[in-house]
C-alpha cells in the first residue's frame, strides 16, 4: 500500500557518526571504552561508529584465531554497541589494520555495501603492515568511502609517506556504474596512523609548548599541514583544529611522553580527514542531483585516559545532514498476527516496483540485540516456504519448530542476494510463548495476545 500511495517529497535528516582511530600497538582491549565510543554523553544520539584499528596483534597463533573466530577488537564493539541497536554493517582487515563499520539496525536498508578493499604498501609494496583498507558503500543513495591507513613512520620519511597517500588514493577503482573512482564519492572519511611528524623544533620547545598548551606554536611545523599548503589534492581534504596534545609518543601504561633513550619527539601522528565532493554546476541547475549534503563537525578530540599504546586514540564526531536519494526500503515486511508458539509464523512482505528478487533472497528471524547479519535465530528462503504470492505482495512461513521459546523482541530482516545488503526490516515484535482463552460476558471464549 505504501509502494502505491503518492510518492511525497523525502524530508532532510541528520545522521549523527561518531568516528576512532587508533594504533593499539598490539594491545588487547582494556575493560571500558565508554569515553571513547562517548557511551555516556547525554548530548549525543548517534547513528552510526566508524572504527579504524591500526597495528592489531599479527602474531602466527593470532592471525589463526581471528580467522576461525572474531578478533578481540571487533567481539568487544559488538558486544558494548549491540545492547544499544547498532548492527556490525561490514568490516575488512589487512595484517594490523581493521575497519569496522556499526549503525543502528533502523538505518540497514539504506545502507547498500558495495565493495571492501584493501591496499598494501609496506616492503616492496606487496606487505600489508602499511597501506590502507577501503569500506565504498551508498548511504541513502549517496557515495561514501571510508579509507583508514597506516602510512610509514619515522621524521625523514615525509615524501614517502605522501607517496603512500596518493598510492591509496589511486588504488581506490571501483566497478560501481557512474564512480569509476573514489574522487567522484559524495564523502570520503580518511583516517588512521599518519606519521606525520612536527619538523624543526627541538624536543624541549615542543614540549614546553604542549605543556602549556601552546598548540597553535606547533601547527605551522606540523608536516601534513605544511603538504597541503603545496598539493592541491590533499588541500581538498579538510581537517578540524588541533587543540588536543600530540598523540605519540607516550610510554605505555601512563601520560608521559617518551622516557626512553630515543625520547622521540611528540606528534599529530593520528589524524581523521574527510572530502566532500564539489558539486559542478549542472549539479546546481538539475534539483534532482542538488540536493542538501553537508558535514559538520561537533567534534575532534583526543582521550588521555587509555593508556595501553604509545598512541592516544582520536575520535570525531559529524552530523551528516542530507537530503535521501532514497528514503523507503525496496521491501516492507511484518509478521501476520497472531504470533505465539502455537503457530507457524507467517510473514507478509511487499517488494518495490524497481526491486529485482532473486530466489537466493532470505528473510531471518532476529533477537532484538543483534550483533551482525549471521545472529539469526531462523531464517526461510523467499522462494520456500511460500503460502501465496503475487506480483507485488508475497507470504512465506517460518516453522514454529525453528523459532525459539522466549519472550524476547524480535525482528525480521530481508537480505537481497544481489544487492549482498539488508533492503527491509520489521517492525520489532513478540512471539508470545502461548496463547489463553478469556471467556467474555456472552459466555464465548475469545482469543487474548
Amino acid at each position: 500500500m505504501e509502494a502505491m500511495s503518492p510518492r511525497t517529497e523525502p524530508r532532510c535528516r541528520t545522521l549523527s557518526i561518531h568516528v576512532v582511530t587508533w594504533n593499539v600497538a598490539s594491545a588487547a582491549p582494556p575493560p571500558d571504552l565508554s569515553d571513547l565510543l562517548q557511551l555516556n554523553n547525554l548530548n549525543l544520539d548517534l547513528d552510526m561508529y566508524v572504527i579504524g584499528l591500526q597495528e592489531l596483534d599479527c602474531g602466527i597463533m593470532s592471525l589463526l584465531s581471528d580467522t576461525a573466530f572474531e578478533d578481540p577488537w571487533s567481539s568487544y564493539f559488538m558486544d558494548v554497541l549491540s545492547p544499544l541497536s547498532f548492527v556490525k554493517v561490514s568490516s575488512v582487515r589487512m595484517q594490523g589494520l581493521l575497519l569496522l563499520i556499526f549503525a543502528k539496525y533502523q538505518h540497514l536498508p539504506f545502507i547498500q555495501v558495495l565493495s571492501t578493499k584493501s591496499t598494501p604498501t609496506g616492503l616492496f609494496g606487496y606487505w600489508g603492515n602499511k597501506g590502507g583498507v577501503n569500506i565504498f558503500l551508498k548511504l541513502y543513495g549517496y557515495y561514501v568511502s571510508i579509507i583508514n591507513c597506516h602510512l610509514p613512520p619515522h621524521m625523514a620519511n615525509n615524501d614517502q609517506r605522501l607517496e603512500h597517500f596518493d598510492r591509496i588514493l589511486e588504488m581506490q577503482n571501483f566497478e560501481a556504474q557512474d564512480t569509476p573512482n573514489i574522487l567522484d564519492h559524495d564523502l570520503i572519511l580518511w583516517f588512521g596512523d599518519m606519521n606525520f611528524r612536527i619538523e624543526d623544533f627541538g624536543l624541549h620547545f615542543v614540549r614546553e609548548s604542549i605543556k602549556n598548551q601552546r598548540y597553535s606554536d606547533l601547527w605551522e611545523k606540523d608536516q601534513l599541514s605544511i603538504a597541503k599548503r603545496h598539493d592541491p589534492l590533499l588541500r581538498e581534504f579538510q581537517e578540524g583544529s588541533l587543540l588536543f596534545p600530540p598523540t605519540y609518543k607516550f610510554d605505555k601504561n601512563s601520560n608521559n611522553y617518551d622516557t626512553s633513550e630515543k625520547k622521540r619527539k611528540p606528534a599529530w601522528t593520528d589524524r581523521i580527514l574527510w572530502r566532500l565532493k564539489r558539486q559542478s554546476q549542472t549539479d546546481f541547475q538539475t534539483p534532482e542531483l542538488s540536493a542538501p549534503f553537508a558535514l559538520f563537525l561537533r567534534s575532534y578530540v583526543s582521550h588521555m585516559v587509555y593508556t595501553i599504546s604509545d598512541h592516544k586514540p582520536v575520535t570525531c564526531t559529524f552530523d551528516l545532514e542530507l537530503k535521501p536519494l532514497v528514503s523507503a526500503p525496496l521491501i516492507t515486511l511484518l509478521p501476520e498476527g497472531p504470533c505465539t508458539m502455537e503457530n507457524d509464523l507467517l510473514i507478509s512482505y511487499c517488494l518495490a516496483a524497481d526491486f529485482l528478487s532473486s530466489p537466493w533472497d532470505w528473510i531471518g528471524l532476529y533477537k532484538v540485540g543483534l550483533r551482525h547479519i549471521n545472529d539469526y535465530v531462523s531464517y526461510v528462503w523467499v522462494k520456500d516456504n511460500q503460502v501465496s504470492f503475487s506480483d507485488r505482495l508475497n507470504q512465506v512461513y517460518i516453522d514454529i519448530s525453528d523459532i525459539p521459546e522466549t519472550e524476547d523482541q524480535f525482528l525480521l530482516f530481508y537480505y537481497s542476494n544481489n544487492l549482498h545488503s539488508v533492503v527491509g526490516i520489521s517492525k520489532p515484535f513478540k512471539i508470545q510463548p502461548f496463547s489463553f482463552l478469556e471467556e467474555d460476558p456472552l459466555d464465548e471464549a475469545q482469543p487474548q495476545i
